[in-house]
């Protein structure tokens, strides 16, 4: 076996030397400096973090593949520098192998095998087309040629690049199993044979939160439905009971409504509409969108060829009762424990910060201050860190819950995470970050039409699609079957 391994390794530095050879008899070109600069360019991915930085500005599939891609490059680079690196040690070329011009002015003398740079460029255009496979493509030749400069430069032998490269392409793939891709296409609903065909907004009532997302889309949606009624609500006041007094002083005149807005005004608008049986259209204008998504609207253009085509699907919505008081809606999730902390918090720094960056350090601070709550869920004691209750069932299972591949199925999708089990935190932690949470005790996932949350200690708050309601210690959730109609293009956009 070691004569073979010898003889292998032997083939290898073989056909490094034959590849280098036939690089250093390539002519002197304009290429040469291009290649050397592209290479020191991409030093500790500074290149790749660089046009992350501009793709996190767009939001959508730009912004997920940016962040991807940042994550398989910091896995390549611990991987190939901190591990390969150290347990397989390699020299790197000679200098003299390779015309001087040609050379870095300082270049690395860490251990040759495999190919750092090389990883790094794979792992960041593999993550990209897994989000964008258009924007992959066009970022490939220069991640080709940043691979290939090392070997120009004389810096690495071949096989490094080949191997550092099918390292961060497995790494890039691997990013599938902490982040699943979501689907292009939209969530499957029955569709709809009863709604109103409307053009230009005549006969919709149009609600517009113009503090949901980066811009105001009123003006955009004045032009593009000039005979809508815009519904003007108090801000300060229930938004629901407000719909509910405008439409009924409007009378007839509505025969649907629409909303611009984040998910907890499409919430709002759609327990209105689906109490008064009025189709809704929705327009994506907040910071997430996740039901417009879901539903397969990505812009007001989308809504308005299904308003103009009478195309609608039925979807089911999620209701919650605490205390005994009314029912609350909700078109995405609800929630108890550490998120109604994390969106308070977040509101409370986002106007210092901004809301990314106020979310990211809300969410750290409630994870270090977490207390368990003591509760029955449907009869069964439990301690849990938190509980999630999503209106449909949500995929992946035995992740963080992220999109819907049904929204008519009428179940409920409810996950805790149990802290009534020995290191029940660290488990978690440890399953989250290794992609195990299916096989973890402290997670636990049930697909029910209805669910009964006692809280046994203090009241605790519930957030409604990422809107934080007053406190309570009973909390009756329901799946109601087809309860809203929602306008989509028959032929949705992916």
């Amino acid at each position: 076996m070691f004569q073979a391994l010898r003889t292998a390794r032997r083939r290898i530095s073989d056909l490094d030397h034959a590849l280098v050879r036939r690089c250093a008899a390539l002519p002197k070109s304009v290429a040469d400096p291009a290649l050397r600069n592209l290479s020191t360019l991409a030093n500790h991915s500074k290149l790749w973090f660089a046009l992350a930085g501009g793709l996190a500005l767009r939001k959508g599939p730009t912004r997920r593949a940016a962040l991807r891609g940042v994550a398989a490059i910091a896995a390549s680079s611990s991987t190939t520098n901190l591990l390969a690196k150290q347990l397989l040690p390699r020299r790197r070329p000679a200098t003299d192998l390779l015309p001087a011009h040609r050379r870095l002015m300082s270049p690395p003398a860490s251990s040759s095998f495999p190919s750092g740079h090389a990883a790094s460029a794979a792992a960041f255009t593999t993550a990209l087309c897994m989000e964008s496979p258009l924007l992959a493509a066009a970022v490939a030749p220069v991640a080709a040629a940043v691979a290939y400069s090392r070997v120009h430069t004389g810096v690495h032998w071949p096989t490094d690049v080949a191997v550092g490269a099918a390292v961060g392409c497995g790494i890039g793939l691997a990013t599938r199993w902490w982040w699943p891709v979501r689907p292009a296409t939209p969530a499957l609903a029955r569709p709809s044979e009863r709604v109103a065909a409307l053009t230009g907004g005549n006969g919709l009532g149009l609600l517009i939160n113009p503090s949901s997302g980066d811009s105001d889309p009123s003006s955009a949606l004045a032009d593009l439905w000039p005979g809508a009624e815009v519904l003007h609500p108090d801000p300060g006041g229930d938004l629901v009971e407000q719909l509910h007094l405008e439409l009924d002083a409007a009378g007839d005149t509505i025969r649907a409504l629409a909303v611009a807005g984040g998910d907890g005004t499409v919430a709002a608008a759609a327990s209105v509409a689906g109490v008064r049986g009025l189709p809704l259209a929705v327009v994506p204008s907040g910071t997430l969108n996740h039901f417009a998504r879901d539903v397969g609207v990505t812009s007001a253009q989308d809504s308005d060829r299904a308003l103009t085509a009478g195309s609608a699907v039925h979807v089911d919505l999620g209701a919650v009762s605490v205390d005994g008081e009314p029912e609350r809606w909700f078109v995405n999730t609800a929630s108890l424990g550490g998120y109604p902390d994390m969106v308070r918090m977040r509101e409370k720094w986002e106007q210092r910060w901004g809301k990314w960056p106020a979310g990211a350090a809300a969410l750290v601070r409630v994870l270090a201050e977490a207390e368990p709550i003591e509760v029955r869920i449907d009869g069964a004691h439990r301690k849990i860190w938190l509980l999630f209750v999503g209106a449909n069932s949500y995929q992946p299972k035995g992740f963080a819950p992220t999109w819907r591949p049904h929204l008519d199925d009428g179940m409920l999708d409810i996950r805790y995470v149990r802290a009534d089990l020995p290191l029940s935190r660290i488990r978690f932690a440890f399953a989250a970050l290794t992609g195990a949470l299916f096989n973890s005790h402290t997670y636990v996932q049930q697909e029910r039409q209805s669910a009964h949350v006692e809280v046994l200690g203090e009241r605790v708050a519930l957030a409604c699609d990422g809107e934080v309601m007053p406190p309570g210690r009973t909390f009756n959730f329901t799946a109601h079957d087809e309860a809203l109609r929602v306008y989509r293009p028959e032929h949705p956009a992916e």
